[in-house]
């Protein structure tokens, strides 16, 4: 093996090492990170007139900023978790490998003391200077096998050795995709945060008549909505009853009614909106995908006129937001910072559609 490959697997070797001893084993590692500066809270002042509704629809953005980070900062997070996973894995291919490899090479040199105590002659030179040739006869068969297993073991040798060259191969491009998540996760992060202060500074601008008629018009707005949706006889139609699997899932749901929403959290005392759908669900015994864009791209849909209790709602264009259906109109959800595990209806929010953790 070369310098070059011999330095590839010693470092992922360190790699293995330092996964092990700060992860834990089969524990996912996330690598220190640099200390953070602190982001400036951007500076968000209220619109002219000190318009409410303004306010409102602002608010309303850049909450739904936050969710989309959110998502991204979940999709990240398993990205870490996974690729992390899979470099300690690696770690212990590399280990095994190498502990073979030395005991390839252990061999190898026991076989060559042999044949150099032997005297190192053909078998045709011992012929001439043998007494007895029926125990050459045994000998040169011995020497035939035993050429054979130093064959198989330079063989072995040699295979043992290429995997450990592909072992840090793969070792060194996992870790480049998990500096890579850990970026992405960061600057997701960073998005949030920007996102939730700029939000909560506008609100705290306000007074609190202001804050109380920020209220109302918020609970307006959902109500038109959920007005609107039910106005289009859609309740007729849905005459879909839950499965066993789906009253589980409702009733874990429902159970985390008033817990606070925390952005990445999945429980068991806080929750945001794909969190909380996806750990209902687990409940249920049915694992889904962690991010509502995940769960809208690979959960089976399902028509609005066929929706039964325990499906899982999708939320404006982009999927950043994901509620559970739980009958009569309504939905259970971890609405945004600031709120808590509700019940709302379910048409209080642009639908993109609906999706099934069970067929």
């Amino acid at each position: 093996m070369g310098t070059g490959k011999r330095s590839l697997v010693a470092t992922a070797v360190g790699l293995v090492c330092a996964v092990t001893v700060l992860g834990g084993a089969g524990t996912a590692f996330a690598s220190p990170a640099p200390t953070p500066t602190p982001t400036p809270t951007p500076s968000v002042t209220l619109p002219p007139n000190r318009d409410l509704e303004a306010v409102r629809k602002r608010l309303e953005r850049l909450y739904h900023d936050a969710a989309v980070a959110t998502d991204a900062y979940n999709a990240a997070e398993e990205q870490t978790e996974r690729q992390s996973t899979e470099i300690v894995e690696l770690a212990r291919e590399i280990v095994r490998g190498q502990e073979r490899l030395a005991e390839l090479k252990d061999r190898a040199g026991a076989a060559a003391r042999a044949q150099y105590r032997s005297g190192g002659l053909p078998p045709e030179a011992r012929l001439w200077l043998s007494d007895d040739p029926q125990a050459w006869l045994e000998g040169v068969g011995r020497v035939r096998q035993g050429q054979k297993a130093t064959k198989g073991l330079l063989a072995e040798m040699t295979r043992t050795q290429q995997d450990l060259e592909q072992y840090a191969q793969d070792a060194s491009a996992q870790w480049k995709k998990l500096d890579t998540s850990r970026k992405a996760k960061a600057a997701a992060q960073k998005k949030i945060k920007e996102q939730v202060a700029a939000a909560e500074q506008l609100e705290s601008q306000l007074e609190k008549k202001e804050k109380e008629r920020l209220a109302e018009l918020e609970r307006a707005a959902a109500y038109k909505a959920q007005t609107s949706w039910l106005g289009s006889g859609i309740l007729d139609e849905l005459n879909g009853k839950a499965t066993a699997q789906g009253k589980k899932a409702v009733e874990f749901a429902t159970d985390q009614i008033g817990k606070p929403y925390v952005w990445g959290a999945e429980g068991p005392d806080s929750f945001d909106c794909s969190g909380m759908t996806s750990a209902a669900w687990a409940a249920a015994g049915v694992p889904i995908p962690r991010t509502s864009q995940q769960q809208w791209a690979q959960l089976p849909r399902v028509d609005i006129q066929d929706m039964r209790p325990g499906d899982l709602i999708v939320y404006f264009d982009d999927a950043s937001h994901i509620a559970m259906y739980v009958g009569d109109g309504a939905m259970v959800h971890a609405p945004r910072p600031g709120r808590t595990v509700t019940i709302a209806g379910a048409g209080s929010m642009p639908i993109l559609g609906v999706v099934r953790p069970t067929v």
